[in-house]
């Protein structure tokens, strides 16, 4: 296997290596994983492999996860199928920048995505490094936003476009999660930048250190989490793919974050991913 870095940010191709060798060679799935900490995002091409062997790779990571809206393939639980058709409304939710799942107590760990049909154009995806918008943050803007937590939303996104009883019961089955705004990651030791287009408000940002007067807090805590939300689309921090059959990406959604470019209406687009369950933010 050898890789070649694609920014000096985030991204690395992987080349001569098939996943499907890798879901049973425990070397090798192991230089992979070391590279994805290292590089945050890896990518991989003519990926001709079965369903089985992409959840068999997936879970050397951990257990998959299964998404409540999307749902999964009905014979490889934890194979979601995010299948667009030229007949379908366009759906908003993935051109935001957003880290999957930050709604869930403990969003997943990372993704391994496939493509089965792309559009002739369009339908790129980007990353971005959180880690590097962190590190580049202003000194005072990291003191300002040490200990903040923040709220995030699936009533808010996915919920949205829902009838209020099916909205209500979606967050009746999925409260709002709560996650520091920086969080630690848990096999780096680095510090990440944790809010993205599921956060909808700070939870402890009105204390007297914070606000002078009660009309600070609206505007003081709304402009900050968009100043913060905003760090992802910064272009030093990002890597662009573009899809073709059978091409993979695997990403650290602990510190990353991505957009799912919608330039490619009316067409298919077929992606088949694999969420593995990670761990509680701290």
């Amino acid at each position: 296997m050898k890789y070649e870095q694609l920014t000096a940010a985030i991204g690395a191709e992987l080349l001569n290596v098939t996943l499907g060798d890798a879901a049973r060679d425990e070397a090798l799935f192991a230089e992979i994983k070391a590279l994805l900490l290292a590089h945050r995002v890896l990518f991989l091409r003519d990926q001709d492999i079965s369903r089985a062997d992409h959840v068999a790779f997936a879970e050397r990571f951990g257990r998959l996860e299964d998404h409540p809206v999307a749902g999964s393939h009905p014979d490889h639980p934890g194979l979601v199928q995010i299948y667009k058709s030229p007949d379908q409304p366009i759906d908003r939710y993935e051109n935001a920048w957003h880290a999957d799942a930050t709604w869930r107590d403990a969003p997943p760990m990372g993704c391994v995505l496939r493509c089965v049909e792309t559009p002739a154009v369009g339908g790129d995806t980007m990353w971005a490094n959180m880690v590097l918008a962190y590190e580049k943050l202003p000194d005072p803007v990291k003191a300002q936003i040490e200990g903040l937590r923040a709220r995030h939303s699936i009533e808010a996104s996915f919920g949205a476009k829902l009838p209020v009883e099916k909205r209500l019961a979606l967050k009746a089955q999925f409260p709002d999660a709560e996650h520091p705004v920086v969080r630690i990651h848990p096999e780096t030791g680095e510090k990440v930048l944790f809010v993205n287009a599921f956060a909808t408000h700070f939870t402890n940002f009105h204390t007297p250190e914070r606000v002078r007067y009660g009309q600070d807090y609206a505007p003081g805590a709304a402009q900050l989490l968009h100043y913060l939300i905003s760090q992802a689309a910064i272009p030093e921090y990002q890597v662009r793919w573009r899809w073709r059959k059978n091409s993979v990406a695997i990403w650290d959604n602990r510190s990353t974050q991505h957009y799912a470019v919608m330039d490619y209406a009316p067409c298919h687009r077929k992606m088949e991913r694999a969420g593995i369950i990670g761990d509680v933010p701290f």
